[in-house]
């Protein structure tokens, strides 16, 4: 008998030991770095465009976003949807992040290359792009709010 209470004490141990470790992780999950914060934000926008969701992908962007020839908010926005509902996908292709932090502010740069669902190239888009976004922390979430663009080589 004292022998079994060993073994579901030292049991007890191991559960609540393995329980706090998984919470740990977790909290390393949601916490992390900035720079991986800011990817997971990136990663979530892309699946968002590629899905057809618009909506989900302006959660990402700044009310008071600018972008090339005074593009806004609004404006991305309504370009978005219209290339979700003239190709029903949207392929991203982006090649690695050049990401720098500093602070609650932040820039991304990357290439991209856009695709349909059918796998063709956008049209009057067909080519790849180098972007760079300008970010910051707002109410906790980071938000590009800048972004040019220039026709790849």
């Amino acid at each position: 008998m004292e022998k079994a209470k060993v073994s579901m004490r030292k049991t007890g141990f191991i559960a609540r030991g393995c329980l706090f470790a998984c919470m740990l992780a977790l909290v390393a999950c949601a916490g992390g770095t900035p720079e991986a914060q800011l990817r997971q934000q990136f990663d979530a926008m892309q699946a968002a465009v590629e899905a057809g969701k618009a909506g989900d992908f302006i959660e990402g962007v700044s009310p008071d976003f600018t972008g090339e020839d005074g593009l806004d908010r609004a404006a991305l926005h309504n370009m978005i949807r219209a290339h979700t509902l003239m190709n029903a996908r949207i392929g991203a292709t982006t090649g690695p992040l050049d990401v720098r932090v500093d602070g609650e502010n932040a820039e991304v740069a990357f290439d991209v290359l856009l695709t349909s669902s059918s796998g063709r190239l956008l049209p009057n888009q067909a080519g790849t792009y180098r972007v760079t976004t300008a970010w910051r922390r707002e109410d906790g979430d980071w938000r590009v709010y800048h972004a040019r663009w220039r026709r790849g080589q």
